[in-house]
């Protein structure tokens, strides 16, 4: 899994917002449970930030150099489908 997020080097930023208590955040809260600490161990040095509001649909965004950003939607998708979008766009650059 470690490879997945090996964050490209001109990511700056990840951000997730999602709901704290729906349903429909439930599958990014439990994937955010199981990746964080593996994303944060192999990318010490860059901010993976969650953000979470009452009725939020659950998203992710990724911000690069020269304040590019890329955003995925993560909603209706299971805890496998949000590792690869998450996973593409990290390693993805602008």
């Amino acid at each position: 899994m470690s490879g997945k997020y090996a964050f490209t080097k001109s990511l700056k930023e990840v951000r997730f917002l999602f709901c704290q208590t729906s349903e429909h955040s439930a599958a990014t809260r439990s994937f955010l449970t199981r990746a964080y600490p593996t994303m944060k161990k192999n990318n010490p040095y860059t901010p993976i930030m969650l953000r979470e509001a009452l009725d939020t649909q659950p998203r992710v965004f990724a911000r690069y150099e020269l304040g590019k950003e890329k955003q995925e939607s993560l909603s209706g998708l299971n805890d496998k489908q949000i590792e690869e979008k998450v996973a593409s766009l990290v390693r993805s650059g602008v």
